[in-house]
């Protein structure tokens, strides 16, 4: 039993990075019809430029927010690369998105180096025992800041102004500009949010698995398919996608091998989309695109 309970946690800790990611690609799909493939060199982003901040002598917290905002910036840059090719199909666009990631790893390469990088934790490296398994403090700080980043997410959209206005885009975008909401700047937030949101899990896994300047491409599969798992109409449902796919990896490279755990997102991804197309909490309508 602690050896579940010990592979569960791991899960869940993971899975709450997969739904970080997730749900960048929920919050473009839902406002722009896109699937952002550059959301997981996002998260590479982050945690890459919170290292080399910290190796350049700025403080932790500092570096953070920092990172947290370079990456916010790109996530602005590929919106306007978007709006500059409007015109363009919806294939095209989510191919543009995949040069942008492809052009991003090219030029954290170039600017950062091929290594492995890791950071000090930000709460230490003690780790605390819960019903008998062993829990790091870093993996506590994850899943308390990833439910502190859904609850946030929940209050925003439901309660003020800006975030009632994403949703509205969402369902209906010619109703929504002609109620007055300014698309343009909802789509802009939309893409600086999902980068955000993808920079600060890319921090707080950077002390636990490290990173470089590759590891945003498993991540953005993983992310997508938590995101499919839950369904990519609700980006709440990433939150559930995320925690099943992790528990799921977990559970197999424990009890299994851990030669299986990339496999998992895939194959799962491949049962979603044969018998719950729209997700566990999406819609349940296929769309082709």
């Amino acid at each position: 039993m602690n050896e579940f309970l010990g592979f569960l946690l791991s899960g869940v800790t993971v899975g709450f990075i997969y739904a970080l990611v997730g749900i960048g690609f929920t919050v473009i799909y839902n406002s722009s019809g896109i699937i952002n493939f550059s959301q997981g060199e996002f998260v590479m982003a982050g945690g890459m430029s919170t290292v080399f901040l910290l190796k350049a002598g700025l403080p932790l917290g500092v570096s953070f927010i920092l990172a947290i905002m370079v990456t916010s910036i790109i996530g602005i840059v590929l919106y306007k690369l978007i709006s500059f090719s409007k015109e363009s199909s919806q294939i095209s666009l989510i191919i543009l998105t995949l040069g942008f990631a492809i052009f991003l790893r090219g030029l954290a390469e170039v600017v950062f180096d091929k290594e492995l990088h890791t950071m000090p934790s930000f709460v230490g490296d003690g780790s605390f025992d819960m019903f008998g398994t062993t829990l790091t403090y870093q993996s506590i700080l994850i899943m308390i800041v990833s439910i502190v980043i859904v609850t946030f997410l929940y209050f925003f959209f439901k309660k003020t102004k800006t975030g009632q206005a994403m949703m509205a885009a969402s369902i209906n975008v010619d109703a929504a500009r002609l109620m007055g909401i300014n698309i343009k700047k909802i789509l802009m937030i939309n893409f600086a949010l999902s980068a955000a949101i993808a920079a600060i899990g890319g921090v707080l896994l950077t002390p636990i698995t490290s990173t470089n300047y590759e590891v945003g491409i498993m991540l953005g599969l993983k992310g997508f398919a938590a995101a499919i798992i839950g369904g990519l109409s609700n980006p709440f449902g990433a939150v559930a996608g995320g925690l099943v796919l992790g528990i799921l990896e977990s559970l197999i490279a424990g009890y299994i091998s851990s030669e299986y755990k990339d496999a998992v997102a895939f194959v799962a991804l491949l049962a979603i989309l044969f018998f719950m197309p729209g997700g566990i909490f999406g819609n349940t309508k296929a769309q082709r695109v």
